[in-house]
Order: C-alpha cells, then sequence, then structure tokens
C-alpha cells in the first residue's frame, strides 16, 4: 500500500513555507507544499480564481500520479481543497487517490465571514502597491494568538509582503465571495477540520456551520493556544493531528497500481466514483440493529469470509445494505422481505445456540454446518423453522460474499480489472486478448496488483 502523501495548500498572505515546521513533525512521512498563484514563488502569476486554482490542483495530483493523498488547506486553501475533494468523489479522471482532506481554520466553500471594516482595511493596503511592513507587521499580529519566535514571525511577514496585489485583491474582492456550495455539495472524503481557539471569522463555530456540512464524515478538533496561523503557532500539535487522520484512512489506501487503472480513462466517471464511495467508511448513525445483532453479524462474516477481512467494517455495510438499502432484487419466498428475514433469522440464530458471538470458533462452525444442511435435529426455537434457517443463511452468505466482492481492496486483491474495459468516450475499450494469462499492457496485473 501506498503512504499518503499530504498536499499542503496556504492561507491568504502565505506561502509554501508556512508549512516547513508541520512537516518536520511528520515523521517522514512524503509531503507536497505547494504555492498558489501569486504567492511565494509564484507571486508573477498574479491572481487565480478558485477555478483555476482549483484546476491547478487538480493538476498537480495529475502530474504527480499521486495515488494516495490527503488534501491539507489552510484558510484561503481549505476552499480549494473542498472544492477538488468534491471532484474526486465524483470520480473525475486523475483523482481517485484523494482518500483524505484536512481543513486547517478553513475558508468554506461558500462566501468566507469576514469583517467587512477589516476587509476594507486589508484591500486598502495595496493601494500603493505592494503592503508595506507595518501593515504586513499588522495582518501577522492579528492572526496569532501571541508572539511568533522572531524568526517565524519575520518569515510571516515576508511571505505578507511579496504578496501579488492581484493575488491579495482578486481573493478578498471576488474569490473569497464566491459561492461554491451548491457545487460542492456534500462529500463522502473523510475529513478532519481543525480550528484554533482564539480564531475570530473562521473558528470552531464557523467551522461546524460552513464546513462540516459539506463532509459525510467529519471530526472537529480545536487546538488550544492558537488563532489563525495554526501552521506557525501549532506545528506539533497540527502534525499530531495530520498523522492520526492518516492513520484513520488506512483502510481506504489501494494498491498503486490498482489507482493507476482505476485513475485511467479506460474507467468512466459513473464507475470510479461507484467505486470510490465503497472506499468510504460507513456510519453507524440511523442503523436499526442492536449491537448483539452486530455483534452476531461480524462472527457470521468471520465464518464465511478469510480472517484478514474486516468483519466491523462488512458488518456496517451489510447493514446498511439490507435496510435502508434496495436489496439485491430477490428473496425466497418462504422468507419475508429482507429487513425482517435478517432481524428474525439473527433472533433465531441467537436463541437456538444460546449466545452465537459469545461461542467459540468451532463451535460456531458446528451450528452453521448444522443449520446449512437443515439439520431436523435442530429445534425451532425461535421465529424461523429449520428450513427457513438453512434459506436464511444461504441468503446471509451471498449478501456478506456479495459486499466484499465489490470491494475494490478485494478487487485488487485478486487482480480483478473488470471495471477498467468502457471509459466516458464513444467507443469503448474492452479487452484485446483474451487467452487465459494473456495480459495486456494496461493491466499489469502480476506487477501492478497482486
Amino acid at each position: 500500500m501506498s503512504q499518503p502523501t499530504f498536499v499542503f495548500l496556504h492561507a491568504l498572505g502565505s506561502s509554501h513555507r508556512e508549512w516547513e515546521l508541520v512537516c518536520r513533525h511528520l515523521n517522514g512521512a512524503p509531503c507536497i507544499a505547494l504555492d498558489l498563484p501569486g504567492f511565494g514563488e509564484r507571486v508573477e502569476e498574479g491572481y487565480a480564481d478558485v477555478a483555476a486554482m482549483a484546476d491547478d490542483l487538480a493538476d498537480t495530483i495529475r502530474r504527480h500520479r499521486l495515488t494516495a493523498c490527503i488534501l491539507v488547506g489552510h484558510s484561503m486553501g481549505g476552499k480549494i481543497a473542498t472544492i477538488v475533494a468534491a471532484r474526486a468523489a465524483a470520480g473525475e479522471i486523475g483523482l481517485a487517490g484523494v482518500v483524505g482532506v484536512v481543513l486547517v481554520a478553513a475558508s468554506p466553500p461558500s462566501l468566507e465571514p469576514m469583517d467587512e471594516e477589516r476587509r476594507t482595511q486589508m484591500i486598502g493596503w495595496v493601494d500603493g502597491g505592494s503592503i508595506g511592513q507595518d501593515d504586513a507587521e499588522t495582518f501577522v499580529v492579528a492572526n496569532t494568538a501571541s508572539a511568533l519566535p522572531p524568526e517565524l514571525h519575520d518569515r510571516a511577514v515576508a511571505d505578507v509582503r511579496r504578496s501579488s496585489r492581484e493575488a491579495w485583491l482578486g481573493w478578498l474582492e471576488r474569490g473569497s465571495l464566491e459561492d461554491w456550495s451548491g457545487q460542492v455539495g456534500q462529500i463522502s472524503v473523510p475529513a478532519l477540520i481543525v480550528a484554533g481557539s482564539e480564531d475570530g471569522d473562521l473558528n470552531e463555530d464557523a467551522q461546524r456551520r460552513l464546513n462540516a456540512p459539506h463532509y459525510r464524515h467529519a471530526d472537529i478538533r480545536v487546538v488550544d493556544g492558537a488563532a489563525h496561523m495554526i501552521p506557525y503557532e501549532k506545528p506539533e500539535a497540527l502534525a499530531r493531528l495530520l498523522l492520526d487522520h492518516a492513520a484513520s484512512l488506512a483502510p481506504s489506501v489501494l494498491p498503486s497500481g490498482f489507482v493507476d487503472i482505476l485513475s485511467s480513462d479506460r474507467v468512466s466517471r459513473r464507475a470510479r466514483a461507484a467505486m470510490l464511495e465503497r472506499t468510504r467508511p460507513v456510519s453507524d448513525a440511523g442503523l436499526p440493529w442492536s449491537d448483539t445483532e452486530r455483534a452476531t453479524v461480524r462472527a457470521l462474516i468471520a465464518q464465511i469470509l478469510p480472517e484478514d477481512v474486516s468483519a466491523h467494517d462488512l458488518a456496517r455495510r451489510v447493514e446498511a445494505t439490507i435496510t435502508l438499502g434496495s436489496g439485491d432484487g430477490w428473496r425466497f419466498a418462504d422468507l419475508p422481505p429482507d429487513p425482517e428475514a435478517w432481524r428474525q433469522g439473527l433472533q433465531t440464530l441467537d436463541t437456538l445456540t444460546g449466545g452465537f458471538a459469545a461461542l467459540d470458533h468451532g463451535t460456531q462452525a458446528e451450528w452453521l454446518d448444522r443449520i446449512a444442511n437443515g439439520d431436523d435435529g435442530v429445534a425451532s426455537t425461535g421465529p424461523f423453522s429449520p428450513r427457513q434457517m438453512a434459506l436464511w443463511f444461504q441468503d446471509v452468505r451471498a449478501e456478506v460474499v456479495r459486499q466484499w466482492a465489490a470491494l475494490p481492496s478485494t478487487m485488487a486483491a485478486i487482480g480483478y480489472d473488470g471495471f477498467a474495459v468502457g471509459g466516458d468516450g464513444p467507443r469503448k475499450q474492452g479487452y484485446r486478448r483474451t487467452g487465459a494469462n494473456d495480459v495486456e499492457a494496461w493491466q499489469s496485473v502480476e506487477e501492478k496488483i497482486a
């Protein structure tokens, strides 16, 4: 598996240099810190609007062929990170490697909250051209909870001063006021949202109101003793949060070769989006099964599938499909509809065995063998008869394997690439060679996947 690369986007008036201390505390994790147009080493490029900055980030991901990356956006950069995350989740070509997002005191996809008097003041700083020393000092001091060490203070002030006048005005007068919330919608990519305890406009409350609703999975953390310039103020604390977030995303990271194929033009946007959706965590919120029922399902999965399968994650996927989804389109005539059949089957199994999940692995297997064979010696001590239990367990096996086989991680493990035979073009690529073990160049199954 690829270790995710952190891709850093800076704030207004800053540059890639604001991330240097954070990267030092990331234990060698790969990092790419970018300068956005008009800032840092790209000051001569002037203003790029929000769409252009998002395109710039997407092109960077494609150019570096990042098969696992976490987008980290600070303030202005947060808006750009969210827009590109939405594009990745929607299946845009070349972005399948975006596995997570971190928003640091981030501007939302909607209008950025800002005191209008302060906005007017900041716009006035460039009336004479570039930002002066005193105004740059004012900006840094206003965005920190306490004085930075002299070296960091000077670095932050220098970045503010060398900001392009066009880029500074462009963000304050246009970019920060653009509303992308409709295009972004709600994103399935998991997000860590970080706020400084002493921040003003983009504090915890603003993050909960304006950024969190755009993410289906959002973990909100507050860094004590920090205002808006968290990467300078609390780099070590921020790095710890980044590493924790990366660790939580490990199950969604796919082999790099598999992501190369998934990101290619051989896969349609719709298929890519659907497959990426299956790598996202499933929340327990709104799911109806009890803890006992879930434990029983996890035990069943451990009997049906190999030992290295995450039974906890798969159990949630099964529950969501059975109780909230459309099902697989059929059922045994002797069983009720799936939601009721599963609850009655689980109840019967627990009653029959005296608590299935608590039994040892071997005893569980013996019971399931008897149930699968329709053993008449199995007393009807629950809602289902022995015959109904045999049918139900047959359906359980089919559903568990169906959910497992649909996971991109399973496809990668077995070298399956049948999803990559038709992109969005008028002609579908298909396969040219169909003999056993006759691998085409684009597949490279042995090298890239197995």
